[in-house]
């Protein structure tokens, strides 16, 4: 056998397998930067904690929580742990059990308007919008406003609108609302708020200054009636 034609199958054998090598590679990254067993993992302890609305636990499970952490706050250690995450600023992103039970209580439906107050990362805005949600989310920290547009934008969450403002005004030209959601606490019920809950629409806001505790509000025949619930600590609602 011609002595040049071995010379040429060892030389271009190993740029096969480097290929493979490089593609299999790049695909263990993307499959890293993804932690879909991190997230299962978030869902299943979700479940044992009490969750039981299929629809919320499907959303927990496709929204990559990771990705609304910053970057050099990110990993994935912490990312799906049951716990807060600082995401700069003096602001972290709540844990995933309390973000899985206060979109469980305010229950929103496809095709409703959801006001969030408290933007932050932009991740329980995306677990909304997963419910089928049209969320309005106003946050007072410029540098996280963009930081949530840029996170919701990235993973292509159409139907969140953010807006970088005080949250105790809310957003009157959206309203009336049919749930409202606030995931920082102000000491008293902002009235604004309230006034822009629709007939029969419910909110769900942590309230007090050092003992705090969520507080599920429903809006009938113009009245509201309140509900006390979990004892919780969230950070304080700012007012500019």
């Amino acid at each position: 056998m011609n002595k040049g034609f071995w010379f040429a199958v060892i030389m271009v054998m190993p740029l096969f397998y480097d290929n493979g090598q490089a593609a299999a590679l790049k695909m263990q990254k993307i499959n890293d930067n993804d932690w879909p067993a991190e997230r299962e993992a978030m869902v299943r302890t979700l479940g044992v904690y009490g969750i039981k609305d299929e629809r919320v636990l499907s959303a927990m499970s496709k929204v990559r929580r990771h990705m609304f952490i910053p970057e050099v706050l990110r990993n994935r250690y912490d990312a799906y742990g049951d716990h807060p995450c600082p995401i700069g600023h003096g602001q972290t992103i709540s844990q995933p059990y309390i973000v899985a039970y206060m979109t469980e209580k305010i229950n929103a439906q496809p095709g409703e308007k959801v006001l969030e107050i408290g933007t932050g990362s932009g991740y329980q805005a995306a677990v909304l919008a997963e419910c089928g949600a049209e969320v309005y989310s106003i946050e007072l920290i410029p540098e996280l406003a963009q930081h949530a547009r840029t996170a919701l934008a990235n993973e292509e969450y159409k139907k969140v609108h953010v807006l970088t403002g005080d949250g105790y005004k809310g957003w009157p030209e959206h309203s009336p609302f049919d749930a409202i959601i606030v995931t920082c606490a102000p000491e008293d019920m902002p009235r604004a708020l309230v006034d822009q809950l629709k007939e029969g629409g419910r909110m769900i806001l942590p309230l007090g200054a050092g003992f705090q505790r969520l507080v599920i509000l429903r809006k009938k025949g113009g009245k509201i009636i309140q509900e006390d619930d979990l004892p919780v600590r969230f950070v304080p609602m700012v007012k500019p």
